[in-house]
């Protein structure tokens, strides 16, 4: 059994629906609707009425609302008090891979008189994935993109963030012998484009914000899917498309002259650096970390 099982039960409890449950829990409905299941296989009892409309949960699944709550409850207690008997102090990060390789480690050395002997951890993946982990209390901060179109998904009662720094997703192609870029609209030739798959965050910025917003006849063809900005820097730069990238990741790239920022009608889109945290903590360093940032920013969101 896992334990983001019985937190999906309780959410299904509390929202009355799988498609709520499922928002409230950052997955999509059929990975909720599945975890629910495999709950009821372990357990070997139904907890869901599935013959019966909305959703109504069985009377052994009311009964049991109130366990998995005590049992998600004592599998914390345990944790926060191993993590008491911890002898070395840690600060553990999770983070979307671009600002986890473009912005963390200039970051984390600007606070290094904060953070001392302190150890630092930083876990980096696609945002999913992260959150996931963040919320199921593996980690102390997670540091994620957001952008003004979009909703912070982390809005929640038990949770603080505050903005440490800013970032811009910006068109750009490699550059020609003349100076001029490689890949452009208007070339008499389809825009051979790098692109973030549609799932990821960043796909659905670049597919929203960036070519939502062109010209309707823009003419382009993607050549190539990489969830990884760094993955897509190394394509653009050998020449092989046109790529939206982080401008923190390519700020060499662009003062060298091997890439250069596109023209409008690409569009680039304004980036906020978020912090995260749970309000509550037993580890004494992440409350003075969090507060000398709350500080040094002026905010607390």
């Amino acid at each position: 059994m896992e334990l983001k099982w019985l937190k999906d039960f309780v959410a299904l409890s509390e929202h009355g629906s799988f498609s709520k449950a499922a928002e409230a829990r950052f997955v999509t409905q059929p990975a909720f609707s599945r975890r629910i299941r495999s709950l009821e296989n372990w357990l070997g009892i139904a907890l869901v009425d599935r013959d019966r409309y909305p959703t109504t949960l069985t009377k052994t699944g009311l009964v049991f609302v109130e366990e998995a709550r005590r049992m998600i409850h004592d599998t914390y207690r345990v944790r926060e008090r191993l993590q008491g008997q911890e002898s070395r102090q840690s600060l553990i990060f999770f983070a979307q891979h671009s600002p986890a390789v473009s912005f963390f480690p200039s970051w984390i050395r600007t606070l290094e008189p904060l953070v001392g002997d302190t150890l630092v951890k930083l876990n980096a993946g696609n945002l999913h994935d992260v959150m996931e982990s963040f919320m199921a209390g593996m980690g102390d901060f997670l540091l994620s993109f957001s952008s003004a179109d979009n909703i912070n998904p982390l809005s929640r009662n038990d949770t603080s963030c505050i903005q440490v720094g800013t970032d811009k997703l910006v068109p750009v192609s490699a550059v020609a012998a003349n100076g001029t870029p490689l890949h452009a609209p208007g070339m008499g030739r389809p825009l051979k484009l790098l692109a973030y798959p549609d799932s990821s965050f960043l796909g659905a910025l670049v597919r929203e914000q960036c070519l939502a917003r062109t010209q309707s006849d823009l003419d382009y063809i993607i050549v190539c899917e990489n969830a990884l900005a760094e993955g897509l820097k190394a394509m653009a730069l050998q020449g092989y498309g046109a790529a939206w990238l982080p401008s923190s990741l390519i700020q060499n790239e662009l003062l060298n002259n091997q890439l250069v920022v596109l023209a409008p009608p690409l569009a680039s889109v304004d980036l906020k650096i978020l912090l995260h945290r749970f309000r509550h903590t037993v580890k004494p360093e992440v409350d003075r970390f969090w507060n000398y940032l709350i500080e040094l920013y002026k905010q607390g969101l």
